[in-house]
């Protein structure tokens, strides 16, 4: 009877969690779904149901004295702000065009300097070795705000101020992919690089048929992770752009400019903002999961 009633504890326990864990995932994933759901919602019901919240923002209050109605089903699903979007306002497309322009050549040549800096770091052992790296987890734990103003005085030293590169190069240079690429291409067995020296590979081909291979999974963790990072960016294109480039801003700096006439535009903006970062995540979740797991250790 006392194991009847220790197996019925263990189920209840077990179903307490279950649903601990639900209401936690629900709370985290409630924005997601307000934000898809209201972007099928019409003006007159956004204006009705979450107009007194977007006043507040628009006039500096951060308090909202009535009480809002916060609702996952629309009334009547209307397209009219994906429409908007895509055919009658090209300038949202042409911002989202920016974002890709500045993300896409950030995470690639970010994955690219890291891999070699990485392989730098591991395979040529010199006394000043360490002090880069040890430099490079110092710049790593600087948040990026600190760096903004004498990024800005560089880029104006550059004549690039203004421009793309402004953004790119800076994001190119990121010393968080080398640290966490150094770290995974150390794990690599000595025994399997003599071996391939014994076999007549030079540095590149080592670098090509050992470690990239070998590190497969923490080379596409790095890349997702850059490409989520520099997507959502909002700081980099304010300060390196300027006020009087806003043609250039990427899509993220109008999403965080939201006025009550435009909330239901500014929910299509945003799912369709959204889009790339999931099919990121989807196609990559294998790798960013197994990579940061085996960050520490190299399968042999």
């Amino acid at each position: 009877m006392s194991e009847r009633k220790h197996y019925i504890r263990k189920k209840i326990v077990a179903w307490m969690a279950a649903l601990l864990l639900l209401l936690v995932a629900f709370a985290f994933l409630a924005p997601t779904i307000l934000t898809i759901s209201g972007s099928f919602f019409t003006q007159s019901e956004l204006s009705s149901n979450y107009g007194k919240i977007f006043d507040g923002a628009g006039s500096g209050s951060s308090y909202v004295a009535e009480q809002t109605n916060l609702k996952f089903i629309p009334d009547k699903v209307s397209f009219k702000q994906y429409f908007t979007v895509l055919f009658l306002s090209p300038e949202y497309l042409f911002k989202f065009w920016n974002s890709v322009k500045y993300t896409v050549p950030i995470m690639a040549f970010q994955t690219v300097v890291a891999c070699l800096a990485a392989y730098g770091l591991t395979r040529y052992r010199s006394k000043g070795r360490e002090i880069v790296l040890f430099v490079y987890i110092i710049l790593m734990l600087m948040p990026y705000q600190v760096t903004l103003v004498p990024n800005r005085l560089v880029a104006e030293w550059l004549h690039i101020y203004g421009t793309s590169w402004a953004v790119i190069l800076p994001g190119i240079f990121s010393p968080f992919a080398v640290f966490l690429l150094t770290k995974s291409m150390r794990r690599v067995p000595t025994a399997v690089v003599e071996a391939a020296r014994l076999d007549g590979c030079n540095e590149w081909q080592i670098f090509f048929k050992i470690y990239l291979p070998l590190c497969k999974n923490i080379v596409y963790s790095v890349m997702i992770l850059v490409f989520i990072d520099y997507w959502n960016m909002v700081e980099q294109p304010l300060i390196l752009l300027g006020s009087e480039h806003e043609d250039m801003y990427p899509l993220s700096i109008f999403l965080s400019k939201i006025n009550g006439g435009e909330v239901g535009i500014a929910f299509a903006v945003a799912v369709i903002y959204m889009i790339p970062t999931l099919l990121m995540f989807l196609y990559g979740e294998q790798y960013l999961v197994e990579g940061i797991a085996n960050s520490g250790s190299v399968k042999g």
